[in-house]
C-alpha cells in the first residue's frame, strides 16, 4: 500500500547532505514495493518512503527503539566500516540493504528494503503480534503496509539502483539532482550505457516475479509496440496495484477472473494449502461452486520444480469427475514465496502455447508476495477476532447465575457461535449415559424412551472427534425427527475434554445467518472449549461430590480450591498447552509479613485477613482462571490461554486490589511471582519452581510487588 509522493520526515533534510530528489526515491519505492529510509549520522531517521507498517509502529518517532537501534540505528556505522553497501536481517525478520553516502562532514545511510524475504519470518511476526511481545499493537495498524519480496536479488538490484542515484547526487548540484531524478537511472556500467543519439535513452521498469528488472532501450519513435501487449501490460499494472486493497478471499477470486478475461478461459479453480493438502476456496466459470479433490501434496517435488522453473504442472482429470464426461488436462500454476508453496491456480481450459503458460506462471510468481501478505493478514485478523471472542466469553462466565448455571453456560456458548439452538450433554459416570444439562431454542423435549444423543452426540463422544456438517442429507446419518423443526440442515457437534478425559458433548444447530457451520465456527468453539471445560468440570464436581469429597478439594477457610486440586489441574493444562500450542500463566502469591499480623492481632484476625485476600483474588480473576490456597498464607493461580504479558498484568491488578482492600487492623500487601509455560518450563514442577523463584525475588526487592521469571532471566543474561 504505497502512499505516492508522501515522505514521512521528522525534520527537514538539508541541501548540503546532497540526498537525491525525493521524487526519484518515491518512484523507486513505488516500483519495487520496498521501503527507503534515510538515517543520519546521529542514528535518527530523517525521512522514509513506503515504510513497512511494522517499522512505523515499532518506531513512532525519529528515535529508534532499543531493538531497532541495534540494526537500522547502527547501519551507517557498519556500512562505513565495510566501506560498501551491506545487507542485514533485523530482529523483526526484515531484510535490508544499507548504503553509506554523503560527505565527510555530513554522512548518512540509505536503508532499502525493510521487507520479508521469507514467508516464515512473516509467520513469526504474526505470532508475536497475536500472543507475543507485539500483542499490544492494533493489528489493523501493525499490518497495514507489510512488505514481502520474492527474492534477495530483487532487493539487491533495487539497492544498487538507489546506490547509483546517490553516487550521481554526489557529483551533481542540487538543481542537477532535481532534473536527473525525473528519470530513474539504469544499473549498467558507463561502458555499457547506450549513447543518446537520434533517440533518447529511456528506462523501463518491469515488475515481474516479485523482482525489479531494469532495461535500457534506445527509443525508436517510428517503431510502435503491438497494441495488444501494451493493453495487456496496462491491465496487469492496474490490477496488480489493486490487490492489496482487498482481502484474501476477494483477491484470489479476482485473480481467477483476471486470468480468465485476459486469456478467454472458462474453467478455473483457486487451491489453498491446508496442512499437507490443497482445498479449493474459489472457482470461476464452469467450475463455479464445484469441489475438487486434488491427489497431489503442496510439497510434491514435481510441483516445487514447476514453481522454480516458472512452469505449470499438468495433471490428467478423471473422466468421471469432468462435467463434460471426458478427461481434461489441469494446468496447475503454483504460488508461493521462497519455495514455500501456499496456493495454486488451476486452469482446465486448453492452453495452446508454451509462451502463454510461461506468462501465466510469471503472473502467479509476481502476485505471490501480495497474496501471502493477504493470507497471513487474514489469519491475524481471524485470530484477533477469536482472541476477543474468548475474552468476552471468559468474562461472561463470571456473570453466570449459579442457580441457572447449565442453561446460562449453554446460552453464552450459543451466542458466541451465533447459533439459535444448542444442547449440552454430560456423561453420567454412574449410568454410563449422556445426560441433558441444558437445551437452548429447542421446539420440543426429547420423546419418552428416546436415547439421549443417540443420533449424533453419542458418536462424537465415543470417537472424541468434532463433526461439522453442511448438509445432513448428504451424510449417512438418519434424518432428524420432523417435530424438531430445524431451519437448516447444518450442525456442529464437539466433544468437551478435561485433559485426556472426555466429559461431554456440545452441539449447535440453526446458525443465525442461515449459512452452514464451517471451519471458522469450529475454530471459535475450540478456542472457548478450555474455559467451558474448566467451568463444567468445577460445576460437575460440586454436583456429584458429597460433603466429604467436596472438602477434599476445597480449602475450608477461604473457599478456594486446595493444593491437591491445583497440582492435578496444572498437569492437565500443561498437557493441553504442549498439545495445542496454547500459552499459559501460573503465579504464586504470598501475603507479606503475615506472621507479624498473626502475632499482633491473633490467629482469628489472621484467618479473616486470608479470607479477604481470597475474596480479592476471586473477584479479580476471569471466569476460566483457577485459584487455590497452596498452604498457610500462600496462594497459587492458574491462568489458561494467557500470555506472559497478560499474566503479569493480572498479577499487578491482584496486588493493587489487595493493597487497597479494607482490612480490620492494618493494611495488608502481597508479593507475587509469575511464570509462563514455555518450551523450557512446560513441566509442572518446573513451572511451580519458576513462579516460586520469581516470588522470592519479589520479596527480596522489598515485597508488595510483582516479579516475573522471564524478567529475572533477562536481567541475569545482561549481568553475564
Amino acid at each position: 500500500m504505497f502512499r505516492r509522493g508522501k515522505w514521512h520526515s521528522t525534520h527537514q533534510m538539508k541541501v548540503e547532505q546532497k540526498i537525491p530528489d525525493q521524487k526519484a526515491l518515491d518512484r523507486i519505492a513505488e516500483e519495487s514495493g520496498l521501503a527507503i529510509a534515510i538515517v543520519d549520522e546521529n542514528a535518527r531517521q530523517v525521512a522514509v518512503t513506503n515504510n513497512n507498517s511494522i517499522c512505523r509502529n515499532l518506531n513512532p518517532s525519529n528515535e529508534f527503539s532499543p531493538a531497532c537501534a541495534q540494526f537500522c540505528g547502527k547501519a551507517l556505522e557498519k556500512a562505513l566500516e565495510a566501506g560498501k553497501m551491506i545487507g542485514f536481517e533485523c530482529h523483526a525478520g526484515l531484510d535490508c540493504r544499507a548504503i553509506p553516502a554523503g560527505t565527510p562532514d555530513k554522512q548518512f545511510v540509505a536503508i532499502v528494503g525493510r521487507t520479508f524475504l521469507k514467508a516464515e519470518n512473516y509467520r513469526k511476526a504474526t505470532e508475536r503480534a497475536i500472543k507475543g511481545d507485539w500483542s499490544h499493537f492494533s493489528p489493523s495498524e501493525f499490518f497495514e503496509n507489510i512488505l514481502l519480496t520474492g527474492s534477495s536479488d530483487a532487493l539487491t538490484k533495487t539497492a544498487e539502483l538507489v546506490e547509483h542515484l546517490l553516487a550521481e547526487s554526489e557529483t551533481a548540484s542540487p538543481t542537477e539532482v532535481a532534473v536527473e531524478s525525473e528519470q530513474i537511472p539504469e544499473i549498467i556500467s558507463e561502458t555499457e550505457r547506450p549513447q543518446k543519439a537520434d533517440g533518447e535513452t529511456t528506462n523501463v521498469v518491469e515488475k515481474l516475479d516479485g523482482a525489479i528488472r531494469l532495461k535500457s532501450e534506445i527509443a525508436e519513435p517510428k517503431v510502435k509496440k503491438p497494441e495488444n501487449r501494451t493493453g495487456e501490460a496496462q491491465a496487469w499494472r492496474s490490477f496488480f496495484g489493486s490487490i492489496l486493497k482487498t482481502d484474501y478471499a476477494r483477491a484470489s477470486a479476482s485473480i481467477l477472473e483476471f486470468i480468465a478475461h485476459q486469456y478467454g478461459f472458462s474453467a478455473l479453480i483457486w487451491l489453498e494449502r491446508r496442512g499437507n493438502r490443497f482445498e479449493n476456496t474459489a472457482t470461476y466459470g464452469e467450475m463455479k461452486n464445484r469441489k475438487v479433490r486434488l491427489g497431489i501434496s503442496p510439497d510434491d517435488n514435481r510441483l516445487v520444480e514447476a514453481f522454480q522453473k516458472e512452469m505449470s504442472l499438468e495433471l490428467g482429470e478423471r473422466a468421471s469427475e469432468s462435467a463434460s464426461g471426458s478427461a481434461r488436462v489441469m494446468h496447475l500454476f503454483p504460488i508461493g514465496v521462497g519455495g514455500d508453496i501456499s496456493a495454486a491456480a488451476a486452469i482446465l481450459d486448453p492452453i495452446d502455447s508454451d509462451d502463454k503458460k510461461k506468462h501465466i506462471a510469471r503472473i502467479c510468481h509476481s502476485i505471490a508476495p501480495q497474496i501471502e501478505i493477504l493470507r497471513l493478514r487474514n489469519e491475524v485478523s481471524g485470530r484477533d477476532a477469536i482472541t476477543n471472542a474468548v475474552r468476552i466469553f471468559s468474562n461472561s462466565l463470571k456473570d453466570i447465575d449459579a442457580d441457572d448455571f447449565w442453561q446460562d453456560l449453554t446460552q453464552n456458548a450459543a451466542e458466541m457461535i451465533r447459533a439459535e439452538r444448542a444442547s449440552l450433554l454430560i456423561m453420567d459416570e454412574k449410568s454410563g449415559k449422556l445426560e441433558i444439562k441444558a437445551m437452548i431454542g429447542a421446539k420440543n423435549e426429547p420423546a419418552d424412551g428416546e436415547e439421549i444423543g443417540g443420533r449424533v452426540a453419542k458418536i462424537v463422544y465415543a470417537k472424541n472427534e468434532h463433526v461439522v456438517i453442511s448438509d445432513v442429507s448428504q451424510t449417512s446419518l438418519p434424518p432428524a425427527p420432523p417435530e424438531r423443526k430445524y431451519k437448516t440442515p447444518s450442525f456442529l457437534s464437539c466433544p468437551i475434554n478435561i485433559g485426556l478425559r472426555t466429559i461431554g458433548v456440545m452441539s449447535f444447530t440453526d446458525r443465525a445467518s442461515g449459512r452452514a457451520f464451517d471451519k471458522k465456527s469450529l475454530e471459535l468453539f475450540q478456542a472457548i472449549a478450555p474455559q467451558l471445560a474448566v467451568a463444567i468440570d468445577r460445576a460437575t464436581l460440586k454436583e456429584k461430590a458429597g460433603e466429604f469429597e467436596q472438602l477434599s478439594v476445597t480449602d475450608a477457610l477461604t473457599g478456594l480450591l486446595n493444593r491437591r486440586y491445583i497440582e492435578e489441574r496444572l498437569m492437565e493444562e500443561i498437557k493441553r498447552s504442549n498439545r495445542n500450542g496454547f500459552s499459559m500463566g501460573f503465579m504464586m502469591l504470598d501475603v507479606d509479613h503475615f506472621k507479624s499480623y498473626n502475632d499482633e492481632h491473633g490467629h482469628p484476625a489472621g484467618d479473616v485477613a486470608l479470607k479477604i485476600v481470597a475474596h480479592v483474588i476471586r473477584e479479580t480473576l476471569r471466569g476460566a482462571d483457577v485459584a487455590a490456597r497452596f498452604g498457610g498464607e500462600e496462594f497459587s493461580i492458574l491462568l489458561p490461554q494467557t500470555t506472559g504479558e497478560e499474566a503479569a498484568a493480572i498479577a499487578e491488578r491482584i496486588r493493587s486490589n489487595i493493597e487497597t482492600a479494607d482490612f480490620p487492623h492494618r493494611k495488608v500487601t502481597a508479593s507475587i511471582g509469575v511464570a509462563s509455560c514455555s518450551a523450557e518450563l512446560c513441566v509442572s514442577a518446573d513451572l511451580v519452581s519458576a513462579a516460586d523463584k520469581a516470588l522470592y525475588e519479589a520479596k527480596r526487592q522489598g515485597r508488595n510487588r510483582v516479579c516475573t521469571f522471564e524478567e529475572m532471566n533477562i536481567i541475569a543474561k545482561r549481568a553475564e
